[in-house]
């Protein structure tokens, strides 16, 4: 008996239109009810993650049209190669709050994976060459609206400014990424913010060492 590769899967874009099936019989639901049973709660921390990386990848210009992948060393793969890592963070939470949540962002070295030889790296460190934080600034809940992109707001940095933080190395508040960076941008500033902030040639601006 020949034995089966188990190889890397390379995932096929889906429509929503998929009906599930008992061996090729289809049934009456597909996998857009699938959908809008597990993520039609764009608020909850899984989904807004997701979420604000395709968010991120609109305001670039990147490639969507492809199967996102989980488990990647970085999140995104912008112009000329630049590896992006997005963190995203909200005032409101789904679940009954007595505050809005304090803003941090959870920045720490990682072991990368490769999902191609199932094989993770021996040392952890930042894989990406910018990091895009991403805040779902509204503050009404009766009100917010992860769809609305004037609701959000960015800041990116480059890698060279978390690894030379005299702090913290697992979290970013943003009483410091406005101290140290300035205001966040809007969701049309975005662009222009990442190229400032990356390794392209002639793009790079110097980020400030950070004291906070």
């Amino acid at each position: 008996m020949a034995v089966s590769r188990l190889d890397r899967l390379n995932p096929s874009v889906k429509t929503g239109g998929e009906p599930f099936h008992e061996g090729g019989t289809a049934s009456d639901f597909s996998l857009r009810d699938f959908w809008s049973w597990s993520t039609s709660d764009l608020v909850s921390n899984a989904t807004r993650g997701v979420l604000a990386e395709f968010i991120v990848a609109k305001a670039l210009g990147l490639r969507t049209d492809c199967v996102r992948m989980a488990w990647d060393k970085c999140d995104l793969i912008g112009e000329g190669g630049l590896n992006i890592e997005v963190k995203s963070a909200a005032y409101i939470q789904t679940w009954a709050q007595k505050a809005p949540s304090k803003i941090t962002f959870c920045v720490q070295r990682k072991r990368g994976w490769d999902a191609d030889t199932n094989v993770q790296d021996k040392e952890a460190r930042r894989h990406a060459d910018i990091y895009v934080f991403a805040l779902l600034a509204h503050e009404d809940k009766n009100t917010i609206d992860p769809l609305d992109l004037n609701q959000w707001r960015f800041w990116a940095v480059s890698t060279r400014f978390l690894d030379e933080r005299k702090r913290s190395q697992h979290s970013i508040t943003m009483a410091t990424l406005l101290k140290v960076v300035g205001a966040p941008v809007s969701y049309g500033e975005l662009a222009r913010c990442v190229q400032q902030a990356g390794e392209l040639p002639g793009s790079r601006e110097e980020v400030p060492r950070a004291e906070g």
